[in-house]
């Protein structure tokens, strides 16, 4: 039987041409099994072993793969499989030791080069199967995105998208069929796009932003009139220096307890590449706008969960930060978010009331780290002058797990 030591499973790069990855001719030619979409299939041409096209639902497949470890099995998948492709979903379930990876040129390389663009200065996205929200955190005057879609409808959603952001008049690039004999391209304007296209293609996006268009930053801050809220809120001053606290970092996960209208959250995650955060919000309503916010502001992803701490983290993955925005006066919350951070993680919680503040004070003697108080005056008319109108001064603690 094979092992990690003698991979079973090899995935090999395939062009729309047909070409197979270097390697691949002969790992086809061994394979007892080959597994990939009909059109990668149909491609690969006749092959001594028996073709078995992906399942639907396509879950289903993983427990099949389970037990063909003692076999040969080849998969093919379009490109690169390691960027967006089937690769990276086979590692949540076999280990990198029992695969051999031939990789093809990937839709991004190949779209690079046919719009003349380093690939080093754009921006690699995905959309196949996800929102297309997930576009409106890259956005800015100046990027080069290219983007896997989902199939001929995208272009259109992605074109209202723009426009609604701002940046109707970006250049789009739909470029069908890339390496193969119908390659073709359809330049056009996202405020006037109305181009046919083909399912298979990949699409560049050349961003140039409307006069008057403010575009967001990624640096946490955004003004609060970028959310939706009821008034429950991290405002954008003490919102800035949360961030700050909470460190954020690619891949690493926040829990924010008591989300809002998730504000926290949504900037954790606009902040740096792959983060993820879990929001817990009791209230209904709260849940909706802060599910909508994340949409609007390009991280949709975020996770709501209807609980309240301690008892709704119970089963959560293990964070790297955690924000206490409310609920700090129930029972034992500061001990239980404490005991599950990973030494090196982060605790940050905010208290505008007497009795969130005596809970801050307990940990801070209890626990160390850094207690401070955060005050905000702006300006504003007073009669025919202008004085400082204070906002409520916010007591902010911060623990890192030794």
């Amino acid at each position: 039987m094979t092992s990690a030591s003698n991979p079973w499973l090899t995935l090999i790069g395939i062009g729309e041409d047909g070409a197979l990855a270097p390697g691949g001719t002969e790992a086809l030619r061994q394979a007892e099994i080959v597994y990939g979409g009909a059109r990668h299939l149909e491609l690969a041409g006749p092959v001594p072993g028996e073709k078995r096209c992906w399942p639907s639902p396509f879950s289903g497949v993983f427990e099949d793969l389970k037990q063909l470890r003692d076999k040969r099995v080849a998969v093919l998948a379009t490109g690169d499989p390691m960027w967006f492709g089937i690769g990276s979903t086979l590692l949540r379930y076999f280990d990198a030791g029992e695969m051999i990876v031939l990789p093809s040129l990937s839709a991004f390389q190949l779209a690079a080069a046919r719009m003349g663009w380093a690939l080093q200065e754009c921006e690699c996205l995905s959309v196949h199967g996800r929102p297309v929200d997930f576009l409106r955190a890259a956005l800015y005057p100046g990027a080069r995105l290219l983007v896997l879609t989902s199939g001929a409808e995208t272009p259109r959603q992605v074109a209202d998208l723009l426009a609604d952001e701002g940046y109707g008049r970006t250049r789009m690039s739909v470029l069908e069929h890339l390496g193969g004999t119908r390659e073709r391209i359809v330049h056009g304007r996202a405020e006037t796009w109305s181009e046919p296209v083909a399912d298979f293609h990949t699409l560049a996006l050349e961003v140039a932003a409307d006069p008057g268009t403010r575009p967001r930053a990624r640096t946490p801050g955004l003004p609060d009139d970028a959310f939706r809220h009821d008034g429950k809120m991290t405002k954008q001053d003490i919102r800035a220096v949360t961030l700050a606290e909470l460190a954020p970092y690619p891949g690493a996960l926040l829990w924010d307890i008591g989300a809002g209208c998730g504000s926290v959250a949504i900037e954790w995650l606009r902040a740096a590449p792959r983060t993820r955060a879990i929001g817990l919000e009791p209230n209904a309503a709260r849940r909706q706008m802060s599910a909508e916010n994340a949409a609007a502001l390009g991280v949709p992803h975020l996770d709501l969960k209807d609980a309240t701490a301690p008892d709704g983290l119970v089963g959560l993955p293990d964070p790297d930060a955690i924000f206490i925005g409310g609920g700090l006066t129930a029972p034992k919350i500061v001990e239980a978010c404490a005991s599950v951070l990973s030494p090196g993680g982060r605790l940050v919680a905010n208290a505008v009331t007497l009795e969130s503040e005596a809970v801050l004070l307990a940990a801070y003697e209890m626990l160390g780290g850094t207690l401070k108080r955060l005050s905000v005056h702006r300006a504003s008319p007073v009669g025919g002058l202008t004085g400082w109108r204070p906002s409520m001064p916010v007591t902010q603690w911060s623990y890192t797990k030794p």
